[in-house]
């Protein structure tokens, strides 16, 4: 399922596009059917939204350039961890949620691609919005977030505490369904010591799902 939606994504493609690579399980096959395609004649230039897309897409040879000489992306393929009935999302489950808000921000076009899964009538029910937060004064950053009604946790991998792209630290943060995300989005940034959160409001142009019974596309909030 992921694998379809990801390659029905990048049929969006042409030729001369600037295109925003994003990170993750799902969006990995883009990236490989993209790299298939340039290696077929296809000219693009992708901006990597981690480092890890970023060995990916050299591997492929996916010819790279730096979002300081491209202010303006023709679209973003990238994936999520849970999409709303707005067509709202949390990302950030790779660790990549800033570079990959950024990089949406700019971008003319944001096609999110997931499996059926991840689509939810409320953010927050399987999965804790990530927020990305400087090294100094974590634990009182966190504290901070717990007050605005969450359980936070920072994040691990083997026992070592996870860094970013960005050299940061990521807090993991359980709201339970959250009724208000856009909202949420402005307080939690609006902390002293955050970098960015994993909630992405009002960035996604279409989600395209990867379902049982086939492709589904959502787009102009055509959940509800």
């Amino acid at each position: 399922m992921k694998k379809m939606a990801a390659e029905k994504a990048v049929e969006h493609v042409d030729n001369g596009m600037v295109i925003g690579l994003g990170t993750g399980s799902t969006v990995k096959y883009a990236i490989k059917k993209l790299g298939e395609r340039v290696n077929t004649g296809l000219k693009i230039e992708g901006i990597p939204t981690s480092l890890r897309t970023k060995k990916l897409a050299t591997e492929l040879n996916i010819p790279l350039v730096d979002l300081n000489d491209y202010t303006k992306i023709d679209l973003t393929i990238d994936g999520a961890d849970e999409v709303d009935s707005f067509l709202n999302l949390i990302k950030g489950g790779g660790g990549a949620l800033t570079r990959e808000k950024i990089i949406a921000y700019h971008s003319k076009k944001e096609i999110i691609v997931v499996d059926e899964t991840k689509v939810v009538k409320k953010l927050g029910i399987d999965f804790p919005v990530p927020v990305e937060v400087t090294k100094f004064g974590w634990n009182a950053t966190k504290k901070t977030l717990e007050e605005l009604g969450c359980t936070t946790e920072l994040r691990t991998i083997m026992d070592e505490v996870y860094i970013t792209d960005n050299s940061n630290y990521i807090l993991d943060c359980d709201f339970g369904k959250i009724n208000e995300p856009e909202s949420l989005e402005k307080e939690i940034n609006s902390i002293p010591g955050v970098i960015e959160n994993g909630l992405f409001i009002d960035l996604a142009d279409e989600i395209i799902v990867g379902s049982k019974q086939g492709i589904i596309t959502l787009e102009e909030r055509c959940l509800q």
